[in-house]
């Protein structure tokens, strides 16, 4: 089996399965491939985003390219770390109870950082109180959820 991303005249894209090529074929030649959104039968096959993967090894100016940015990004994950830590209060699971009552003016604005659940970060973002979420790198003896 064999996975194409179809379009339709009409612009609306869908996959289709087939067994191969000549079998999408067959099935645009007989007009029984349709859209499944407007059903129409002029449908063609897309251009699928494709990787080429050479044989060789990568050398080793790349090899240390690559090292020296994964150094860079991680000093900079450091500082981003550190930054937070440093200029934001820790409120744990309380967060989206502190951002609430900031939001609405019942305690006044601070810098502050914690957990949320998946239904919380919803009541935060329908209340438009503003978000960011920075992934933190956990700590040794840290229990963080």
């Amino acid at each position: 089996m064999i996975v194409f991303d179809l379009e339709c005249l009409n612009g609306h894209i869908f996959e289709g399965w087939f067994e191969d090529k000549r079998d999408l074929e067959n099935q645009q030649e007989q007009g029984i491939l349709k859209c499944p959104v407007c059903e129409t039968t002029s449908v063609v096959q897309k251009l699928s985003p494709i990787s080429i993967k050479t044989s060789s090894a990568p050398s080793n100016q790349a090899r240390q390219a690559l090292r020296a940015n994964q150094e860079v990004m991680a000093e900079f994950a450091e500082k981003v770390t550190q930054f937070v830590e440093k200029n934001y209060e820790n409120v744990g699971t309380s967060f989206s109870k502190e951002a609430l009552k900031m939001h609405y003016g019942a305690i006044e604005h601070r810098n502050i950082r914690g957990t949320t659940t998946t239904e919380e970060e919803k009541v935060l973002t329908k209340e438009g109180v503003p978000v960011v979420k920075i992934p933190l790198a956990k700590k040794e003896n840290e229990d963080l959820n």
